[in-house]
């Protein structure tokens, strides 16, 4: 009985020591979350420059009380606002139930005062008043590509897919070191009054270092139908992801239907091109509002482009810079085609350009291994 007891003493003893260790180590942690709460409070988010900060009573103001809601993402809903110039901006305020969050926001702020394009939406300010969080950005009249895309002619869908382009071409080869902004989607290429494009929201963008052009990812972050099915698998990000949601939003100017198409059932606009460009038919996905109005090596081309731009395996795709150049020469054809129709082009001429309309001067046998065409799982499905 003696043995027993001199056995278990010890065992208890240890458990106890075990357990108010235990105990001391989750005091500490939420002294030490609860001192982090209070500091973050307090000083905000740390950001490198106070020069574009404004009060929360002064975004009140700009939006006179939030009156006009001109949209909502994930940061939270945007309103219409004035400056004392009299400058029209945009105002996104963080919303609670946001699915982005104060880490998003310091991301987009700090970038945004140090990245400049004409391509880039321009940054006016932020408001870090505590728990009030707002990014305040320059109007756009026209609102984003998603909502617009509707009626255009196909010279105006190249221009704007240039303008997106050139501020991702800028991204990751003309800032040191690069960035990727890795939620390129319709949604977020916005339109000016002179229906200029501009890609917008960085909460989701990542600078790389310069002697590390892949990073691991622990968490995939993007919008379902735009993303890097490599990145979705592997999680590894690099500049080729964007590249590659850049090629479904080209597919999107092309064929007029979205990233993801419903019908009987639920496919990827990737998938949903393939088969026909296979086969050498672009009648049947070019969009038909268009009215066969475009010149159909232009618009062969433009399949092309995005057909390098959506391999299933990064190596493969090309880079911003090279897509840039070859849409310049898309626009090219367009234009030179617009030249001649308003220099005397008889209607025999537009006739032989519909006729055309349906054939391909390209090799399409370059579709069947880029495109994997399966059914829809990973990035695609929701």
């Amino acid at each position: 009985m003696q043995k027993k007891k001199k056995i278990v003493a010890p065992i208890v003893g240890s458990l106890l020591s075990a357990l108010v260790v235990l105990i001391v180590l989750i005091l500490v942690w939420k002294l030490r979350t609860k001192k982090n709460s209070e500091t973050f409070k307090k000083e905000g988010i740390p950001i490198a420059s106070k020069k574009c900060q404004f009060s929360y009573d002064e975004v009140i103001e700009i939006t006179k009380n939030f009156n006009t809601e001109i949209g909502k993402g994930g940061f939270g809903a945007v309103y219409h606002g004035y400056m004392k110039d009299g400058t029209q901006v945009a105002v996104k305020i963080l919303s609670p139930s946001s699915t982005q969050g104060p880490r998003e926001f310091q991301t987009e702020a700090e970038l945004l005062m140090r990245i400049h394009h004409r391509n880039l939406a321009s940054f006016i300010g932020y408001c870090d008043d505590a728990d009030n969080l707002a990014l305040i950005y320059e109007y756009m009249a026209n609102g984003n590509l998603k909502d617009y895309l509707s009626g255009m002619t196909w010279e105006l869908r190249l221009r704007i897919a240039i303008d997106a382009a050139q501020g991702l071409e800028y991204l990751h080869h003309g800032c040191k070191p690069p960035i990727v902004h890795r939620d390129v989607k319709t949604a977020n290429i916005l339109l000016s009054e002179n229906l200029e494009a501009k890609i917008a929201d960085f909460g989701l963008s990542k600078v790389f270092s310069n002697d590390n052009e892949t990073d691991v990812e622990t968490t995939v972050m993007g919008t379902a139908g735009y993303l890097d099915p490599e990145y979705y698998s592997s999680h590894k990000l690099n500049e080729k992801s964007d590249v590659y949601s850049f090629g479904v939003v080209l597919l999107e100017l092309i064929t007029g239907q979205p990233a993801v198409i419903r019908s009987d059932e639920r496919i990827h606009i990737v998938q949903w091109v393939s088969p026909e460009l296979q086969k050498g038919d672009i009648a049947s996905v070019v969009d038909q509002r268009m009215e066969g109005d475009f010149d159909v090596n232009s618009v062969w081309k433009a399949f092309e482009i995005s057909m390098t731009c959506t391999t299933r395996t990064s190596q493969q795709r090309a880079t911003m810079g090279f897509v840039l150049s070859e849409l310049k020469q898309c626009l090219e054809m367009e234009l030179s085609r617009n030249r001649e129709r308003n220099s005397g082009l008889t209607e025999e001429s537009r006739d032989r350009f519909a006729a055309a309309y349906s054939s391909s001067p390209y090799n399409s046998s370059m579709y069947t291994d880029s495109t994997n065409a399966d059914s829809m799982t990973g990035p695609f499905a929701r």
